[in-house]
């Protein structure tokens, strides 16, 4: 604690211009030994955690047909019953609302059936069939599929990203807005310390009333009680330069954006696959994609899955596959329509369901995971597995998925994927040009 007060202390102090503070173009490689995760004890014999997330998808519309699994092939449209009909792998031509305001919509006070606003009405009752995510359905199939698993935030990216490292939103409940005309560093848009000045966020005060509040945050995270065991911990986004590096949620903590600890942690998404290779996965791993292989739905979710699955493939075919355990999750619903209603725990969400995929030699085989998660679950998991201390009440009171493994068993053999072969058009090309444009009665889409 004493360490971390230090360094907000410094960050405070030095007056930093946040979009250039503690930044080096490329982050530094770590070596083999600073890597090495076999050294630190744990309580199961997983050495290695790797928490994938990806972006914008419910459960219903990737799983919804999966034998077993709670899952819906009709929705509700307020009082119209409509058949979640055959959605697309490739790009959807618009952007779902997925802010605030559209999961309040959406939840409906548990009605679950405010999905068809705006582009909703076109898109949201819609899911993806077994063809249409090969990878991905036989992961559930192999491993473990959680399905009641949800974000942590009623709403959209950014707070939910921020429980991914810190079990907590830092009361953010929104994506931050930039002043007009502004863009981030390296011109591309940043959503933390990086952000632009005059930058805001919404967020709820401690009487759930919504106020305005600078997205460059300050609260403990995972990271700082990793650090306080000396257990290294790494973090692959997108870079500066690239689109994606709004989801690289370390931006946002002041104390660790503004300090050394940036460069030692923050590495280029682009990198991982090599750095697995080489035998350089920290004991404790987020990754994060670039935009374009996001599933973000004006992207192409081919594409997507398969960058998926040389991520997977890589620890897969390497030395640490005998002790990792994979997380992979999506951040927010992306405006599809799910039918199970996320239960309230506290003002900030739960946020609508999205799916869980554990995938581990240790991992059951086949399991559909019917307890209750959430991002904090996964944070869960790593410190009864490290013995570090809870950081809210949400990692305190969530269970630790450990019901997902069956440790008593020898690791199972690897099984890695092929890249699907029928994805169709250029990998990053821009999003359709309606994807942005407003949608609904007397809307301009042209």
């Amino acid at each position: 604690m004493a360490s971390l007060a230090v360094a907000m202390l410094l960050a405070a102090c030095t007056g930093s211009d946040p979009g250039t503070a503690g930044r080096s173009p490329t982050a530094p490689t770590p070596t083999p030994a600073e890597a090495s995760a076999s050294r630190f004890p744990t309580r199961w014999p997983i050495k290695h955690v790797v928490f994938i997330v990806k972006e914008n998808r419910s459960f219903d519309e990737m799983f919804g047909l999966f034998p077993g699994a709670d899952g819906a092939r009709f929705g509700m449209d307020y009082d119209r019953r409509r058949k979640l009909v055959r959605g697309t792998d490739g790009r959807v031509p618009h952007d779902l609302p997925h802010d605030r305001p559209a999961a309040i919509l959406a939840y409906d006070g548990g009605k679950m059936d405010g999905f068809g606003n705006r582009a909703g009405e076109f898109y949201a009752y819609t899911q993806l069939h077994p063809d249409q995510l090969p990878n991905y359905w036989q992961w559930a199939k192999d491993y473990v599929l959680g399905d009641r698993f949800f974000a942590s935030v009623n709403g959209p990216s950014f707070p939910n990203h921020l429980f991914t490292i810190a079990a907590q939103s830092g009361r953010t409940v929104e994506n931050p807005i930039l002043p007009p005309g502004a863009r981030g560093p390296y011109m591309v848009k940043g959503w933390g310390c990086d952000s632009p000045k005059g930058s805001l966020v919404t967020a709820l005060d401690t009487e759930g009333h919504e106020t305005k509040i600078s997205p460059c945050l300050d609260f403990r995270t995972l990271g700082d009680e990793l650090d306080g065991k000396g257990i290294p911990w790494a973090y692959y986004a997108a870079t500066p330069k690239q689109k994606g590096y709004i989801w690289s949620a370390y931006d946002a903590v002041r104390h660790i954006r503004r300090s050394g600890e940036w460069n030692r942690r923050s590495r280029p998404v682009d990198d991982f696959v090599s750095d697995v290779k080489a035998g350089r996965l920290s004991p404790v791993t987020w990754v994060t994609p670039q935009f374009a292989l996001s599933e973000h739905p004006e992207y192409n979710f081919c594409w997507g899955e398969n960058w998926t699955t040389k991520v997977v493939d890589a620890i897969m075919r390497s030395p640490m596959w005998k002790d990792t355990a994979i997380f992979l999750t999506w951040d927010d619903w992306g405006g599809f329509y799910d039918h199970v209603p996320p239960p309230q725990i506290d003002k900030f969400g739960l946020g609508i369901r999205v799916p869980l995929l554990v995938i581990s030699p240790y991992a059951k085989r086949g399991l559909i995971d019917h307890h209750h998660g959430e991002f904090s679950s996964v944070l869960r998991f790593i410190e009864d597995n490290w013995g570090l201390r809870h950081l809210t009440h949400r990692d305190g009171e969530a269970g630790n998925l450990g019901w997902d493994f069956r440790f008593a068993s020898p690791p199972r053999a690897p099984d890695p994927r092929a890249l699907r072969t029928d994805c169709r058009g250029p990998i990053f090309a821009p999003p359709p040009r309606t994807a942005y444009l407003p949608v609904g009665p007397g809307a301009n889409t042209g």
